[in-house]
């Protein structure tokens, strides 16, 4: 059992992660700015019950602050949605970049996608300068699109008898993607 979470806030500059883990009766707790160097501490429990029900307290604890549930890599069916959905997020960003319109819109727009794609922006954010150019969202777009063009991974059909060969699920890191991005400004 375990959830990654992220809250972000460009405008006074929050942009951070808190992720757990229940592992027997261990509970990881691992937080930090995203990008950044984290911090972890593991919860030592006398049962698995106990670690499943702190987990869920400090779950409801941090989504009562605020955070969402998100993810540090894309992987399955689920994933395709948060891309289709960054996608729509990309396309008002430019739009408010290529008029340098950075109204309230901007700021929603702007928050949801890097909750959605957590993104390394360094220790003071300036929502403004987060895409400088058109170019640099088109980027962005071309980087996710890669993902939609991915092929799933394909189920074999079983004879009798035959073991078929464990096949790799694909999976692309998030934080890949925000690195080879922000390499690219």
């Amino acid at each position: 059992m375990e959830t990654y979470l992220v809250f972000v806030d460009a405008v006074n500059n929050s942009n951070k992660f808190w992720s757990a883990k229940v592992e027997g009766s261990s509970l990881t707790v691992e937080w930090g700015r995203v990008g950044y160097n984290s911090q972890k501490k593991v919860h030592s429990l006398l049962s698995h019950q106990q670690a499943v029900f702190k987990f869920h307290n400090l779950v409801a604890e941090k989504k009562s602050k605020g955070y969402r549930e998100s993810q540090p890599q894309m992987d399955g069916d689920g994933s395709i949605s948060d891309i289709r959905r960054a996608i729509q997020l990309l396309n008002a960003i430019r739009l408010a970049v290529a008029n340098r319109n950075f109204s309230d819109s901007y700021i929603l727009a702007l928050n949801e996608y890097l909750k959605i794609v957590p993104t390394p922006l360094g220790m003071q954010i300036d929502p403004y300068r987060v895409y400088r150019t058109v170019a640099d969202i088109d980027y962005q777009q071309e980087l996710l699109n890669s993902l939609l063009a991915t092929p799933a991974p394909q189920v074999a059909a079983v004879a009798v008898g035959h073991v078929p060969e464990a096949a790799e699920p694909k999976v692309v890191s998030l934080k890949t993607i925000s690195k080879n991005f922000w390499r690219h400004l």
